[in-house]
């Protein structure tokens, strides 16, 4: 199915919550479970928000429809994107066109389909950045894009990843799957005092004057 006639049969489904094109095939939502998707889920978010909140010119999104290419119409359970000077806009009816730098999905495991298709799609359309948190695996996988492929990005000494794209943001895994908040917002808060972070929002402000 296209994108085209995919959006034009969703709107037609009001009733429909959510719906998804992956690679020209529709999948549909299933009913969430609150231990391995809802509170996983409320946790990542909380720690994105976070590093949002301290870095202005970066936005935030959770469970937004994403335009990525005419074969896939997705809405990743959260992103990051550049807002100005990045790869993705907003369109006039309000949904995203293009790759955010920064894609997270919550999956009961490995052999969900955003460890496949999804990773897939997000890979060739430039992604830069997919965290999948396999819930009932307790497993966290975080690739960074390198030369058109997929490759994992490995914690430091302490546990913790540090993204590549988004100066600052940083993330104590052990912590998030020990459901240790405060020692996932330790780390970050950690990595946001950093003068590499503080460029990053300067760079950010910078460029938004001049768009």
């Amino acid at each position: 199915m296209t994108r085209c006639e995919f959006e034009r049969r969703y709107a037609c489904l009001p009733h429909v919550k959510k719906a998804e094109l992956i690679e020209g095939v529709v999948f549909m939502g299933s009913p969430v479970r609150e231990d391995v998707h809802a509170e996983p889920h409320a946790r990542l978010m909380t720690w994105l928000s976070l590093y949002a909140f301290d870095t202005p010119g970066v936005r935030l999104s959770n469970n937004a429809t994403v335009r990525l290419d005419l074969d896939n119409e997705l809405q990743p359970d959260a992103l990051l994107r550049i807002e100005s000077g990045g790869q993705s806009r907003r369109d006039d009816d309000g949904y995203l066109s293009g790759a955010p730098e920064f894609v997270a999905e919550i999956a009961a495991s490995s052999a969900s389909h955003d460890l496949h298709d999804k990773l897939h799609a997000y890979r060739r359309n430039g992604v830069r950045e997919y965290v999948v948190w396999r819930t009932v695996d307790e497993c966290l996988d975080w690739f960074e894009l390198v030369e058109d492929a997929y490759r994992p990005l490995a914690p430091d000494d302490r546990g913790v990843i540090h993204s590549k794209v988004f100066p600052g943001l940083a993330l104590a895994v052990d912590a998030l799957l020990a459901d240790d908040m405060p020692a996932v917002r330790v780390a970050l808060e950690e990595a946001m005092t950093a003068e590499a972070h503080r460029a990053f929002v300067a760079k950010l402000a910078a460029h938004a004057q001049h768009s």
